[in-house]
């Protein structure tokens, strides 16, 4: 399969396999969290501890065992084998500081791509035991029961979340977040993936942020696509593993581009 070609329908086998991968996960966050944990600074000065790197090691070890020939890329350990026929994205703990602060709004984030493209992703909150599914060919789920976003479509009427606003208050997006912001009904702060996660679900209707990395919003795509959303990077592209990293996800592509177009000015 090409760049230019789509998966229409992902494969069971790989929809088991991810669901394999999240209950891998779960025991080993729960069994982290709320207790002392030496903290390590990355060169990008975000937090890791043992949790995300003894999350990601046992997911990656169930990969290479399942389809040795796929890629993987992770947070914490880097990639391999980039040009195979799949390549599984994979974050441990998205939202590491809400995690070591007892927060329970992380969640580990599990996607698989085809050409660059994310076929396949799975936003999973252990602590709750959450679980959406998002998968090319099937409706998204939450806990196996489908879910849709949210209906409304007009800035006014809407629920905003973002993880950090001093994003924006701090760089040249200031403008564009405050002019969203006084025109949405609500902003809300510091959900990480969860955010996204209620969009699927039709809690919430929009999310902008910018800096994610492809472990940070490849999963997030078909999760909120296959329950009826949209989601694309600032210039209204799909999402791929190529992708710059600044990302609106929104209820709908109606709602996505009249945020756009507020956001932008």
């Amino acid at each position: 399969m090409t760049v230019t070609q789509k998966m229409e329908t992902c494969p069971e086998e790989w929809i088991a396999l991810a669901h394999r991968l999240a209950d891998i996960a779960r025991p080993i966050a729960k069994q982290f969290f709320r207790t002392p944990l030496d903290i390590i600074s990355k060169a990008d000065d975000s937090p890791v501890t043992i949790a995300d790197r003894s999350i990601e090691a046992a997911m990656r070890a169930e990969i290479e065992k399942t389809f040795p020939d796929h890629g993987i890329l992770g947070e914490e350990y880097g990639s391999v084998r980039l040009d195979g026929p799949a390549v599984w994205v994979l974050d441990p703990i998205d939202g590491t500081k809400a995690f070591i602060s007892g927060m329970p709004l992380f969640g580990t984030l599990i996607a698989c791509c085809v050409g660059g493209i994310p076929v396949l992703g799975i936003i999973d909150q252990p602590i709750q035991e959450e679980r959406w599914v998002g998968a090319n060919g099937h409706a998204t789920t939450y806990n196996g029961t489908p879910v849709h976003t949210s209906q409304k479509t007009a800035l006014a009427e809407a629920i905003f979340y973002t993880t950090d606003a001093d994003f924006f208050l701090n760089g040249p997006d200031k403008a564009g977040f405050l002019n969203v912001k006084n025109s949405v009904a609500l902003t809300r702060f510091s959900a990480d993936c969860y955010a996204y996660a209620l969009i699927a679900s039709g809690s919430i209707d929009l999310v902008i942020e910018m800096g994610l990395q492809p472990y940070d919003y490849c999963a997030l795509a078909p999760v909120i696509n296959g329950a009826g959303g949209s989601v694309t990077d600032w210039d209204g592209n799909p999402i791929s593993i190529h992708s710059d990293g600044r990302v609106i996800a929104a209820a709908n592509a109606e709602l996505r581009e009249a945020a756009l177009q507020a956001f932008l000015l």
